[in-house]
C-alpha cells in the first residue's frame, strides 16, 4: 500500500473508533473485539518496509517505541473509559475527557517519534503506525473486558461503575435504541 493510502486507513479508522468511543455503548464479552485490530496487524506486518533496511537498528527501536506508545495509549485509555451496569445487568460504556488527554499525549507522542526518525534519517512506513493503533485497539478491548469481567455479581444488577461507586439514575445516560451496538 502506498503512503497515503496507509495515512487514509489509519484516519478512517481513528475517527470511526474514537467517534464511537465518545457514545454511550453496550459492551458485550461475546463479540469478536479482536477482529478489526487483527486485520490492522496483517496489513502492517504484509508490508515490507516496516523496517528501513539501511538503518535496522534505529527503525527497530523507533518500531519498539511506537508500539510502547500504543500499549500505554490503550491501557490509557481502557482505564479512562467510564463503565456501568444497568437495572437489567447490561454493560455500558463511554469514553471521558481524560480519555481524549490520553489520545492528546498518545498523538504528541508520536509525532515526537516521527520527529526523531526524521532526524537519525530512518525512513518510517505508516505500517508502524497501523501496528501500534492495533495494539492500541487489541489493548483497549481487551482492558475493557477485563473490567467488565471483574464486576462482581452484586454489581451487575445495580448501576454501579466498576469503580463500586453506585450511579445515580439521574446520572446515568439513557441511550435510545439507535445508539445500541
Amino acid at each position: 500500500m502506498s503512503g497515503l493510502t496507509h495515512a487514509l486507513l489509519i484516519l478512517a479508522v481513528v475517527v470511526l473508533v474514537v467517534a464511537r468511543q465518545f457514545r454511550v455503548q453496550q459492551i458485550s464479552a461475546d463479540r469478536r473485539w479482536w477482529i478489526v485490530p487483527a486485520a490492522l496487524v496483517f496489513l502492517a506486518v504484509r508490508e515490507p518496509g516496516l523496517l528501513d533496511a539501511h538503518h535496522r537498528p534505529g527503525s527497530a527501536v523507533l518500531l519498539g517505541a511506537e508500539l510502547l506508545i500504543g500499549v500505554a495509549t490503550g491501557v490509557g485509555w481502557a482505564w479512562t473509559t467510564r463503565i456501568w451496569t444497568d437495572a437489567d445487568g447490561t454493560v455500558w460504556s463511554k469514553s471521558t475527557k481524560a480519555s481524549v488527554a490520553v489520545w492528546i499525549v498518545g498523538i504528541v507522542l508520536r509525532v515526537g517519534l516521527f520527529g526523531l526518525g526524521v532526524l537519525l534519517g530512518v525512513r518510517q512506513e505508516g505500517s508502524a503506525l497501523l501496528l501500534a493503533l492495533a495494539v492500541t485497539l487489541l489493548l483497549r478491548s481487551g482492558v475493557l473486558i477485563w473490567r467488565v469481567h471483574s464486576l462482581g455479581p452484586a454489581d451487575r444488577g445495580s448501576r454501579a461503575s466498576c469503580d463500586g461507586v453506585t450511579q445515580p439514575s439521574w446520572n446515568v445516560p439513557r441511550p435510545s435504541w439507535k445508539e445500541r451496538v
